[in-house]
């Protein structure tokens, strides 16, 4: 079977070793694995090769995705879409493995009830909000950048007797927010999913100002849009020089961890067997611990809901 691979919408860590694993083991089963460079854009501009070993050795390590990837207006137009399936018939593709997130699988689900091109999805977003799936890959890899650049954060907020906010990525979930306050000691959190009660946490840092402590580190989610109006509540309300640090895309990048460079590869190749197998329109999920598929209008249809067990762990934060 002719399969190909390619990244779509936001790149994540983790990619590569994905990408590697795809050509090593479609080639153990037989199968003729391709390339498409560019996500859905390079599909339609008919940037598409055949892989070998040679084109991934050397890359496990590596961020980002050697194939590109790229969020694509044009194929949500009925047009490009019939230009792109064309390229895979003249490519001789017949399924395709894709790296994205929501909106990557809505696109496909789309050219599946067109065209009926076998997919499978691999959730792949650092903001792990996905429907269906614990994990998504990239994200143990940003959470542990984020955690380098807090740790280092309150080095010297603790020296100078400062209060930081560190902006996490994040538009409506707050996974990373959470989880950074939690695995940081952050004094406050902000996630789109929960109220902030600030007239309590003025009053308990207040207090805890007035018998010592000499810095407060705040998390906040991008999507809550606050990280400004929280740093001036810190500067007014309780009286502590604040700075502010937003952490961008250093999030998305650097060396894959052990558990995203495993995950990859485990997400791959349930996603060849099933492709292998005959499956269709599915998306691989991680849940319990086990790999499982759902189908993708049942991931598509869905919204993904931050873990009510982290929400109550944050309790602590009002």
């Amino acid at each position: 079977m002719v399969i190909a691979i390619m990244g779509s919408g936001g790149d994540a860590p983790g990619m590569n070793p994905a990408i590697k694993r795809f050509v090593e083991y479609l080639s153990e089963r037989g199968g003729t694995p391709y390339f498409i460079y560019d996500g859905l854009e390079g599909l339609i501009d008919g940037k598409i090769g055949r892989a070998d070993y040679g084109d991934v050795a050397g890359i496990i390590h590596r961020g980002g995705a050697i194939i590109g990837s790229s969020r694509s207006p044009r194929f949500f137009e009925a047009p490009w879409r019939e230009v792109a399936f064309k390229r895979l018939q003249e490519a001789g593709i017949e399924g395709i493995v894709v790296l994205g997130g929501d909106g990557s699988f809505r696109a496909m689900e789309l050219f599946h009830r067109e065209f009926g091109v076998p997919f499978v999805g691999i959730p792949t977003t650092i903001d792990n909000d996905i429907y269906g799936t614990q994990y998504c890959l990239g994200v143990d890899t940003a959470l542990n950048a984020i955690r380098d650049a807090v740790d280092r954060i309150r080095d010297t907020a603790s020296t100078l007797k400062r209060a930081f906010v560190v902006e996490t990525m994040g538009r409506e979930c707050g996974y990373l927010a959470a989880m950074t306050a939690l695995t940081c000691g952050a004094e406050v959190c902000l996630i789109p999913e929960v109220d902030f009660n600030e007239k309590v946490a003025t009053a308990i840092l207040r207090e805890e100002l007035e018998r010592g402590r000499r810095y407060i580190l705040a998390i906040v989610a991008e999507g809550t849009k606050r990280t400004l109006g929280v740093a001036r509540w810190l500067e007014e309300d309780l009286g502590m020089e604040t700075r502010v640090t937003i952490l961008g895309h250093i999030q998305r990048g650097g060396n894959p961890t052990v558990r995203d460079r495993l995950m990859g590869a485990s997400f791959v190749v349930h996603g060849i067997d099933h492709l292998l197998q005959g499956g269709e329109r599915e998306i691989v999920i991680y849940d319990g611990g086990k790999l499982g598929l759902l189908p993708v209008e049942e991931v598509t249809s869905q919204s993904y809901r931050l873990d009510p067990e982290i929400v109550k762990l944050l309790n602590f934060l009002d």
